[in-house]
């Protein structure tokens, strides 16, 4: 009998109510017919009215969905139909999009009375294969799996940059729902900074060094948008790809000082087939910028093995020199440094840890292109 009852629910739920009205007193059209189920629940379908017994099936199945759709994150859309064919449902798990942080912050905190753990990818948008790497580990590791796509101005100090930086929300939310991610937050600029943010983060030599002596305050945007994206969403862990590999050092350095107990996870980079490290800035190359840009990472490979029988300096020369020889490119800054301390190095004996990074001017734009190589990790 309760194999019947269940039964006649869940077709009244699927036949009847997505073409169902808000006037109980209508009629209510069939999207389907299924004679057999009719039969065996005895639920009556005369053209387009059913029982009352039908209608009362129908609206307990509703309470129930609603349920579900709080609880387990279903999203339910109903599709009214002109003919018996059209209306159907469908019964998927769907992203949200979330703008405000209230409405974000309202919905974590249903989220944690579950005792589910959250993740965080933070983005600027124009999300690539790289970013959807990040958002599948998080998906995996998580249970609830936040992105969120906000182009910090705070963290540009060349107005010109920003204002080229590519802007493609629709095309990053399908991305991210095919990924599995859980929550989008895609917030103006206006609610996340109301008012001006004047906070200062400086942690030597982590933000001097390097892309901090070249770009002045842009470590202190990163500090300031990273620490109001941990206070919003409160994560339990926070992915970032190796390829900006200096700012990771930054927000480790930033949940230290601020006592955050969030766990920051180092992400591999991920290259096209050609070697160029992915990046949303590969977008604004045109189709020659884009034929010389992987010889920054070409360069590099090879100074691996140049490494082995050469100093330190004459490695570092022969980078620089081989890109400073592509038609197009010009190294702005190349380091090897001490991959804790993000200090300088004279020898290969001097650490433990040496990575070489690299900032690289392409085209006639030009387009800043980063990357980086670990030479030692023992």
């Amino acid at each position: 009998m309760m194999n019947k009852i269940l039964f006649a629910m869940l077709y009244c739920f699927i036949s009847v109510y997505p073409a169902m009205p808000d006037n109980d007193g209508a009629a209510y059209r069939c999207t389907r017919s299924v004679a057999k189920v009719r039969k065996k629940t005895k639920i009556m379908c005369q053209k387009c009215r059913i029982t009352p017994l039908g209608r009362r099936f129908c609206h307990i199945f509703k309470l129930i969905l609603s349920y579900l759709r709080k609880k387990l994150l279903f999203c339910i859309e109903f599709r009214k139909q002109t003919t018996p064919r059209e209306g159907f449902l469908k019964l998927i798990v769907k992203m949200k999009l979330f703008r405000s942080i209230v409405e974000l912050q309202n919905e974590l905190f249903e989220v944690r009375k579950e005792g589910k753990n959250v993740g965080i990818v933070p983005t600027m948008g124009a999300l690539h294969e790289g970013h959807a790497s990040l958002v599948k580990r998080c998906v995996k590791e998580n249970d609830v799996t936040v992105v969120s796509v906000f182009l910090n101005p705070t963290q540009f100090n060349d107005k010109n940059d920003l204002e080229r930086y590519p802007r493609t929300l629709e095309a990053d939310c399908a991305l991210l729902e095919s990924c599995g991610a859980t929550y989008v937050f895609a917030p103006s600029v206006e609610e996340m900074y109301p008012t001006p943010d004047k906070r200062q983060f400086d942690f030597p030599p982590v933000t001097t060094v390097m892309e901090g002596a070249h770009r002045p305050g842009h470590f202190n945007g990163v500090c300031q948008v990273v620490s109001r994206l941990f206070y919003i969403v409160r994560p339990d862990r926070a992915y970032f790809g190796e390829k900006d590999w200096q700012q990771i050092a930054v927000v480790k350095a930033l949940v230290r000082f601020l006592g955050l107990g969030v766990q920051i996870v180092e992400c591999d980079t991920v290259r096209e087939a050609d070697g160029l490290a992915k990046s949303s800035r590969n977008t604004l190359l045109a189709a020659d910028e884009r034929a010389i840009a992987p010889k920054i990472y070409e360069a590099l490979k090879a100074s691996k093995e140049y490494a082995k029988d050469h100093t330190l300096k004459e490695t570092h020369d022969k980078v620089v020199a081989d890109i400073n020889a592509v038609d197009g490119l010009e190294v702005e800054y190349f380091s090897i440094v001490d991959g804790n301390t993000l200090l300088d190095v004279a020898q290969w004996d001097d650490s433990d840890y040496i990575a070489g990074c690299i900032t690289v001017y392409c085209g006639k734009t030009p387009i800043r292109l980063i990357d980086h190589i670990t030479y030692k990790n023992k």
